[in-house]
């Protein structure tokens, strides 16, 4: 019945750092749209064929989540760089690794992960396939 992902919402209490760390650090794409209802601006932040809506706490659009709320999420990206590149990109930016690199199972099969935290304190993992 269900095929894949399209976009999820992530709620910010902080637009600003939350938009510098998705399109900065991660390297995602920021992008404006009308939506909603009444139609208004919101934001996103795309890569791959999906998308991430952006909420302000406070100023979510309806429907939203039953109690929409920063640094709930655990979310696992699958990167399109080795992973040690992503570990190189970190450092770089200044960015924390909290834990790993690490093995893990995926949706797939075996990744190696790392993890760190985004401004709002959700829980990011940055992933790579592991003998696919």
């Amino acid at each position: 019945m269900i095929s894949h992902l399209d976009h999820l919402v992530l709620t910010t209490a902080n637009e600003a750092a939350c938009v510098d760390f998705y399109t900065r650090i991660l390297g995602m794409t920021l992008e404006t749209f009308i939506g909603g209802t009444p139609p208004i601006e919101r934001k996103a932040f795309k890569f791959g064929l999906q998308k991430i809506n952006l909420h302000i706490k406070g100023k979510e659009f309806e429907p939203k989540a039953h109690v929409p709320t920063p640094g709930s999420l655990d979310l696992c990206f699958i990167s399109t760089l080795p992973l040690q590149a992503v570990v190189d990109r970190m450092g770089e930016c200044h960015w924390p690794i909290i834990e790993g690199p690490v093995m893990r199972t995926g949706a797939t099969g075996r990744i190696r992960s790392i993890y760190l935290r985004d401004p709002d304190c959700n829980l990011i993992e940055i992933s790579e396939l592991v003998g696919h």
